[in-house]
């Protein structure tokens, strides 16, 4: 049985993982250093208003950060994603993010991929949390069609 196998069935665990990305989000600190990408999100229906930055270089994430004031879920899914992205080459971390977005839609998705961020699995049964669970996301995305454009 494989790491994420043994807690994704567990809403214990799932809701604790939520609850210690959201009491400390990892990455949680934006720099100043030109070689990061910035995009700012906010939602029009909660609290959700972050900057996330990228060091993309050569084809590959070197660093994710994220700062700003967002819900239990936004903080949570961008804290999760920064672990998740960190380190990854641009076409894995978009096959993540299409696993990700899968997942968010209820498709089907490779839970093996998404590791922790599977704690969020259950996010489409409340509509109005599929922003706040995709923010970070959409804004990684952003980025990484950003830094393919400049190539």
């Amino acid at each position: 049985m494989s790491e994420v196998e043994s807690f994704i069935n567990d809403p214990q665990i799932l809701r604790e993982l939520i609850m210690d990305h959201y009491q400390y989000p990892h990455n949680h600190k934006l720099v100043k250093d030109d070689r990061y990408l910035s995009v700012h999100m906010a939602s029009d229906s909660c609290i959700d208003d972050i900057t996330v930055q990228s060091d993309i270089q050569d084809g590959v994430i070197q660093d994710i950060r994220f700062e700003g004031v967002a819900c239990t879920i936004s903080t949570a899914s961008t804290s999760m994603m920064t672990d998740l992205l960190k380190g990854k080459t641009l076409e894995e971390a978009r096959v993540i993010i299409q696993n990700y977005f899968a997942m968010i839609h209820e498709q089907p998705y490779d839970p093996e991929l998404l590791q922790e961020a599977v704690a969020l699995k259950n996010v489409y049964k409340q509509a109005n949390r599929i922003k706040c669970a995709t923010i970070g996301w959409d804004a990684i995305e952003q980025m990484i069609d950003e830094s393919e454009g400049k190539k």
